[in-house]
């Protein structure tokens, strides 16, 4: 008969659980409190642990973690049944290990549905991986050796079942093991933009699919965050890893529905393969690893095999992490400027500032493979500031000379790109009011351009923060409007002055029906609510055209200029640039 362990202080409550799992044929053993429980569990080892969270003498939370460092109950199933019942909460006992979160009050039906759930889940766990532990590994705290999340092998256990495989293999002729590193592309996007919770959920989901791709002998295991991995035995030819990796590829492209929200994720894949390209778990992981990377700077939603010469790339991202953070001294580091025009009067009111990098070895370096090793480095916050600061200065010296061409000249505005670091710095406005001032611009002349990925990370401390940027006099616009999660019920609680529309929408408008569509909605919408528009990306005439029909304020793009150094966007403003 299957034994439950209900640990609870209140005796009513406690009483109640255990007559309703003994009519469903279960065995019930009461605890007052978390001391006598960890004593019921190590005398009476249970299928199952029900535990209350506030208890006199032990918490909850300390029970479980107790029971998980004692090798001899550390793999009972563990759900707790409580009162407290916020998202930190529940998020607490998850990562401490318990397979399930319930909330008092709870009727016997959906006590019954979730205890019969982890009791069944817990034997097919059991069975699946009995032929491949010994009897003796089982009883190992189960955290040492499966991802609480997806219930996965984790890399521990991943190291110790491919070891066994290679030295089986060793023994045969000819035969290959081929292991895959998979990293869900731009995930941390879905993560800050949905919530941890969220995240989680997609975690889970995707080691399901994955799970239903591979075939029962395989193993599949989740290395770290949004990295899994996979080990094909009983594989002759890379033919039928490449097979799989496709098979896996369209699994995960199907949309996954969080929420009553579909979102999209594609994933990177690398392979490595025993014994060309390692033969020890290290050096097959870490090639494989270099492969996924590979596949994900192609774009993504790809795969690679490794090949030697892709450590040669990976050597080179790291020494352009360590020169990066000397290119401020270096003075490698440049702003350009990509002209705004007014689509009424066909003039010049502003600029977009962007950073280039002038490398002294590699040339000029793309922000595309830049501005991600300043954000994960930290460095962004001191370029950031450098960018700001050059931006003001070159603007102030432009509206001095445009004073002195005519008395009635336009006020340029400029607009210069935050990081997520640099808004979620304490420092932000200080740091802006000692620019303004030392460079004696006004406020309303700089305007600060941030995506929606990075608003929606915290919508209520978002709101303050902008709110105080608004008291400074600056202008706020959203960039890349449309390509978020949550774009439209988000937008009217953000204290936003521009919008811009992104430039996937702009690009052959005037022929694509459904961007016509999105287009002059988005146009139509921002001014209802008092917003001005700027479309990015606008290359052709007839793209110009479509976007002024449709009252959009402004433009900026190739057909106007790409982005230019100072001295060229000077010459754009002497010569009194306007649209054709």
């Amino acid at each position: 008969m299957t034994k439950i362990l209900v640990i609870e202080d209140d005796s009513t409550i406690r009483e109640d659980i255990i007559e309703v799992l003994n009519c469903a044929d279960f065995e019930a053993i009461g605890a007052e409190d978390g001391l006598v429980g960890i004593q019921q569990a190590k005398k009476h080892k249970p299928d199952l642990i029900i535990c209350d969270v506030m208890m006199p003498r032990l918490d909850g939370y300390s029970v479980l973690a107790t029971l998980r460092r004692d090798p001899e109950v550390a793999i009972i199933p563990f759900m707790f049944l409580t009162a407290k019942s916020s998202k930190v909460d529940m998020r607490q006992g998850m990562k401490l290990g318990a397979v399930d979160y319930l909330v008092k009050p709870i009727g016997q039906a959906e006590l019954l549905e979730a205890v019969n759930t982890q009791i069944d889940k817990w034997a097919t766990i059991k069975s699946y991986y009995s032929s491949t532990i010994e009897e003796t590994q089982r009883k190992v705290d189960y955290l040492l050796y499966f991802d609480p999340l997806t219930e996965l092998p984790n890399r521990l256990a991943l190291r110790e079942r491919l070891d066994n495989i290679i030295a089986e293999q060793a023994t045969k002729h000819n035969g290959i093991v081929p292991v895959m590193s998979i990293d869900l592309d731009r995930f941390k996007r879905v993560n800050d933009a949905l919530g941890e919770a969220s995240g989680d959920y997609l975690l889970r989901s995707v080691a399901e699919r994955l799970i239903s791709c591979v075939e029962p002998e395989h193993i599949i295991s989740r290395l770290d965050a949004d990295e899994f991995a996979i080990v094909l035995t009983g594989t002759d030819t890379k033919g039928k890893a490449s097979k799989l990796a496709s098979q896996i590829l369209r699994a995960l492209s199907r949309p996954f529905a969080i929420e009553g929200q579909e979102v999209c994720v594609t994933a990177s894949i690398g392979i490595a393969t025993y014994p060309q390209d390692g033969d020890d778990i290290n050096a097959l992981l870490k090639n494989a690893n270099i492969a996924m990377i590979h596949a994900k700077q192609q774009g993504g939603s790809c795969y690679e095999f490794y090949i030697p010469n892709l450590n040669i790339g990976l050597s080179e991202q790291i020494e352009l992490q360590a020169d990066l953070h000397h290119a401020l001294a270096r003075n490698e580091f440049q702003v350009y400027y990509q002209p705004q025009v007014n689509l009424q009067t066909g003039k010049i009111v502003g600029a977009e500032a962007l950073l280039r990098w002038q490398h002294s070895k590699h040339g000029t370096i793309s922000p595309i493979k830049f501005i991600p090793l300043a954000e994960e480095s930290g460095d962004i916050l001191a370029i950031g500031e450098w960018v700001m600061t050059t931006a003001c200065q070159d603007i102030k010296r432009w509206q001095d000379m445009l004073k002195q061409q005519t008395a009635n000249c336009p006020q340029l505005k400029i607009a210069v790109n935050l990081s997520g670091r640099q808004f979620q710095h304490p420092n932000l406005n200080t740091t802006i009011v000692q620019i303004l001032e030392e460079v004696d611009l006004e406020p309303q002349y700089l305007e600060l351009e941030l995506t929606e990925s990075i608003i929606v990370r915290d919508v209520e401390s978002s709101i303050a923060k902008l709110s105080a940027l608004k008291l400074l006099g600056l202008q706020i616009s959203i960039d890349d409007f449309g390509v978020g999660y949550s774009s439209f019920s988000y937008l009217k609680q953000l204290p936003f002055d521009i919008l811009k529309i992104d430039r996937c929408f702009v690009r052959d408008v005037d022929t694509d029906i459904k961007n016509q569509a999105i287009t002059s909605s988005i146009i139509q919408m921002a001014h209802k609510m008092g917003l001005k528009v700027v479309a990015e990306g606008v290359e052709t005439h007839t793209e110009m055209e479509f976007l002024s029909q449709n009252d959009c304020d402004e433009i900026q793009g190739y057909l106007i200029s790409p982005p230019v150094p100072f001295d060229h966007f000077s010459r754009l403003l002497a010569e009194e640039y306007s649209l054709p």
